[in-house]
């Protein structure tokens, strides 16, 4: 873990970002936006604010989810169902580049706070609406998650073993693909507007996110007749590209090439089966699938997984241990590449936060502030963007407001 120290520029320092998204994709977002110097301004409600604030695991009260997805914001509690409150955040509009929420599709026209309504106060505003179907479209109104659109998106469906049901992966993998197409369509708005001058609206939906990633299973559903199904852990069109058993643990190991599967026989101490009609291809490997991971196992399963990594590094071909999360937290590569920062918390003092990985050259990699207490920034922001004194503050507080 390393602690954070300001070096270099911080490239989206003078952006100022109006949140209004939650739990996950859009708070992704700008956390990434926050972590390159976007001032992130966090409107929640008061009173209960975020859901993931609710989410565990805690640290003394302090929901831990909320921390990794909230770094390097400021917190601003705002009842967007009051009419004073919708009149607040449009002030605050005039002063900002961009909104992000993540409203079901309608609510924010509802209230209002919509792109036609926001962008008729402030032109050049970039606004960002995340989904999970669309704005539009025949699923536009169905509530989504994380879990439902893995199974409506069809990457459940080939995930798993192949006798097994559908299988979840093992994390929010479209909240998060999704939040960074948020911050990538944003940063796409930001530099257009440099050029014209244009604000922009963007849709951003969950399904739309995943179905654009799976290349491998629609190349096969688009271009030939074998329309994917589960394979387990290996490649669904490639072996031996898989996961196998060792005295200790488990390997995955990459072989694409008959160059590299004669390098892979030799170093198992079976240099014959590289010329085995049943293993000359990849469409031979891969219709004999079972005799051939039988094969590679009978030597991988006498051996440790460190070991079995040695030999196939040795003899060319990409292999690596299956490793637990904790294995790779404590690992040098984390530490050299300075994944994990740590900041002072309000409350818990040194807490460790995960960076964005883009490594820019000459640029601050610093969080340069904690993840917020609910409400922690609202009398400075009330203060410093519209004017407000002490007694104006506190009649919002009394109407409950803020």
């Amino acid at each position: 873990m390393t602690t954070s120290e300001t070096t270099g520029d911080r490239l989206l320092d003078g952006v100022r970002v109006l949140d209004l998204s939650r739990v996950m994709s859009g708070p992704f977002c700008t956390a990434m936006l926050a972590d390159l110097g976007a001032e992130v301004i966090k409107i929640e409600m008061p009173g209960g604010g975020d859901d993931s604030r609710h989410f565990g695991p805690f640290q003394d009260g302090e929901s831990a989810y909320f921390m990794l997805l909230n770094r390097g914001k400021k917190s601003m509690t705002l009842d967007l169902k009051s009419e004073r409150g919708r009149e607040i955040l449009m002030a605050m509009v005039k002063s900002s580049d961009v909104v992000i929420e993540n409203f079901r599709p309608g609510v924010a026209k509802r209230l209002g706070l919509d792109y036609e309504s926001l962008s008729q106060l402030h032109p050049g505003l970039i606004y960002a609406s995340i989904s999970g179907f669309g704005q539009e479209g025949p699923l536009a109104d169905r509530p989504a998650y994380d879990l439902i659109v893995q199974a409506m998106s069809g990457l459940m469906n080939v995930t798993g073993q192949r006798d097994g049901p559908p299988t979840a992966v093992g994390e929010s993998v479209i909240d998060v693909c999704t939040g960074m197409f948020a911050a990538w369509g944003i940063s796409t708005a930001l530099y257009d507007r440099e050029r014209t001058g244009k604000g922009r609206n963007l849709d951003i939906a969950m399904m739309d996110s995943m179905f654009s990633m799976m290349l491998t299973v629609l190349s096969m559903q688009l271009y030939t007749d074998r329309p994917p199904t589960r394979v387990g852990s290996r490649h669904p069109v490639t072996y031996p590209v898989d996961v196998f058993e060792t005295t200790d643990g488990h390997i995955v190991m990459v072989v694409t090439t008959d160059r590299g599967f004669a390098a892979l026989c030799k170093a198992i101490g079976q240099p014959a089966l590289s010329e085995d009609e049943r293993f000359r291809t990849n469409a031979d490997r891969n219709a004999n699938e079972s005799a051939l991971k039988a094969a590679i196992e009978a030597w991988t399963s006498t051996q440790s997984a460190d070991d079995a990594v040695a030999a196939m590094s040795e003899a060319g071909i990409p292999a690596s241990p299956v490793l637990s999360v904790g294995d790779v937290v404590e690992s040098d590569h984390i530490a050299h590449r300075e994944m994990i920062s740590v900041v002072e918390h309000p409350t818990l003092g040194d807490v460790p936060l995960i960076h964005q990985p883009v490594r820019f050259s000459d640029a601050d990699r610093s969080i340069q502030r904690p993840p917020p207490l609910l409400g922690e920034h609202t009398r400075e922001l009330l203060a410093s963007l519209l004017g407000l004194d002490e007694k104006q503050i506190d009649a919002l507080n009394e109407q409950n407001v803020i």
